[in-house]
């Protein structure tokens, strides 16, 4: 049953949809990651695929670390579990609330057997791993990433073939910036990006760190203001909102607005088509809206 489970989760995990939507009366088109299998679907699929696919005979450890609420964190539960790994991740702070009321990706990280360990001195380049241990950086940004994002970078090449579609753009928000980084090396096309952890000088700096040639990198596209992790912004659930209501789709709440915003201000060249890379991480709206609700209980 686990086989024929991880079979099926193999061919589900690539190949989503493209669709035309229209918002605020801009028309693009948009590839549907978020379609892709429930437990590992988004951009998290596209950078964990290279550790789902191949065999790791002498690992027994994942380690990792980031946010309480990560979907990088849920993600790697789910490949945990399904490799019968182990999975240490680390916090810098797990607020006695989450702890006492669990829900999110961290309820569901932790029901898939997820260790995870509080130390807000925890740094990566201290650990000390053994034989037996794989370390896999913040949100998935290592160079392993690569393998899962030229399978989406060939499904974009194909589908501009298949469609005649001579000139194309291709825009996503950033976290740590891998999937747009890896994009741009294996698309023709102009990948385009913004920040939503930071500012520019921090989203280059995360590039440099797997790619030093800067030519290769995606063209970073200002926000209009800086955006700090995590903070609730009251434009940012409405353009939320906005976009449920026009396209009938549900997107990401905490990079999705920041991207949006930014895309509808690029100014468009007609002989361009552009295209908006939906990167999944809807199990974190749960606490996203909750959040939301609490403190703009006039929003909903």
């Amino acid at each position: 049953m686990i086989l024929t489970f991880f079979l099926y989760l193999m061919n589900s995990i690539t190949n989503s949809p493209i669709e035309q939507i229209t918002f605020e009366n801009q028309s693009f088109l948009i590839k549907r990651d978020d379609l892709l299998h429930k437990d590992f679907s988004g951009n998290k699929a596209r950078k964990f695929y290279y550790y789902f696919i191949n065999d790791f005979p002498n690992i027994e450890t994942i380690i990792s670390y980031g946010s309480n609420q990560s979907n990088a964190m849920y993600s790697l539960s789910v490949l945990c579990k399904l490799k019968n790994w182990k999975f240490i991740y680390y916090v810098d702070h797990i607020p006695s609330f989450l702890k006492e009321n669990p829900q999110g990706n961290y309820r569901y990280a932790v029901e898939n057997g997820m260790n995870i360990i509080e130390d807000k001195d925890f740094e990566k380049d201290n650990l000390h791993l053994q034989k037996n241990e794989l370390f896999i950086s913040e949100g998935g940004a290592v160079k392993e990433a690569q393998f899962g994002l030229k399978i989406l970078a060939n499904e974009i090449t194909t589908f501009q073939k298949q469609n005649n579609i001579k000139n194309l753009k291709v825009f996503l928000p950033s976290g740590t910036g891998t999937t747009a980084l890896f994009l741009q090396k294996y698309l023709n096309s102009k990948v385009l990006t913004c920040p939503c952890v930071g500012d520019n000088d921090y989203l280059k700096k995360q590039f440099l760190e797997l790619e030093s040639d800067e030519k290769l990198h995606p063209t970073i596209i200002n926000t209009d203001k800086k955006y700090h992790f995590g903070k609730l912004y009251k434009e940012n659930y409405l353009i939320w909102k906005k976009l449920k209501q026009q396209t009938n789709i549900e997107f990401d709440l905490l990079y999705d607005p920041i991207g949006m915003k930014t895309f509808l201000s690029l100014p468009k060249d007609k002989n361009f088509t552009y295209l908006y890379i939906h990167q999944g991480g809807l199990i974190g709206n749960e606490t996203m809206v909750e959040r939301y609700v609490y403190k703009y209980k006039n929003l909903i």
